[in-house]
């Protein structure tokens, strides 16, 4: 699709001339989504910004391919968020891709089946409940990218949703549990964020409101991955540790649903308690 001349949308204030191509060749919601034709090249003070005006963080950020698996409050959030900063999104969920229409025509985000959400993906966000994860197709991550980091969001509910899940009761924690079912590492995070969040908190980078984010996982690339990712979201993040430190960002714990800044978050991480709360046992 071809549009007329329009300004870059990083706000530098490049004009694109002539006839501009959207990425991608597909037709976008708005104007907004032309891209610099030396954005790759990150010439100097040209930084994409979304409708918060939170500006990307690094040309390294730019444009990746992103498959998230979950249209809920947290999974359609952030298709929003980021379709916006200009990722290339593809958005599943168990009801099929038929059932998304309204989402992809409001971000521009390609719907597609769960089996084909993680193809050519250098992220993937699983933002589904845990007692959904066993039914993830086996091979998910055959056709991702190389190093591709899993975001895990999920939470454990055995009263109120997921039922008894057995390794977990005797002390595995929630995202080592994901893990196993899903035979790929993942990075734990935005799983004690309140959904609204993700579009109404962003904040730039130094700003003394901004909210930071636990993350925890083993694999320290796709770790950073994640934390750029977030950044670029416009929050802080602070390194909750491996996954099995990850017990510390659970369901009722101090940093759980807590919008406070690194010194907030990091102490809220150090006094959380291993032992799981009755409400939280089946």
């Amino acid at each position: 699709m071809w549009l007329a001349p329009a300004r870059c949308a990083c706000r530098c204030g490049r004009d694109l001339g002539g006839r501009s191509r959207i990425r991608d060749e597909r037709p976008r919601t708005s104007p907004t989504n032309l891209r610099c034709p030396e954005q790759d090249r990150g010439p100097p003070g040209c930084r994409r910004r979304d409708s918060t005006g939170v500006a990307s963080k690094t040309a390294e950020v730019l444009d990746m391919k992103i498959g998230i698996i979950g249209a809920g409050n947290i999974g359609g959030n952030l298709t929003r968020r980021l379709t916006a900063l200009g990722h290339e999104v593809s958005v599943a969920n168990s009801r099929g891709p038929h059932t998304l229409t309204e989402l992809a025509e409001e971000t521009g985000a390609t719907p597609v089946t769960v089996e084909e959400a993680a193809r050519g993906a250098a992220v993937v966000v699983v933002a589904i409940p845990l007692k959904a994860v066993p039914d993830l197709p086996s091979g998910l991550f055959d056709e991702a990218a190389e190093g591709v980091a899993v975001i895990d969001t999920g939470n454990y509910y055995p009263k109120q949703r997921d039922g008894r899940i057995a390794a977990i009761e005797d002390g595995l924690t929630e995202s080592r549990w994901t893990e196993q079912q899903i035979g790929h590492p993942v990075i734990k995070a935005f799983n004690g964020t309140y959904a609204q969040d993700i579009l109404d908190k962003p904040r730039p980078k130094g700003d003394p409101e901004r909210i930071a984010l636990p993350v925890a996982g083993d694999d320290e690339a796709a770790k950073k991955v994640v934390r750029d990712l977030i950044d670029e979201l416009g929050f802080d993040t602070v390194d909750a540790g491996g996954i099995d430190e990850s017990w510390r960002q659970q369901p009722d714990t101090p940093v759980y649903g807590l919008r406070g800044g690194v010194e907030a978050v990091t102490k809220a991480l150090a006094e959380a308690s291993p032992e799981r709360p009755e409400a939280l046992r089946a």
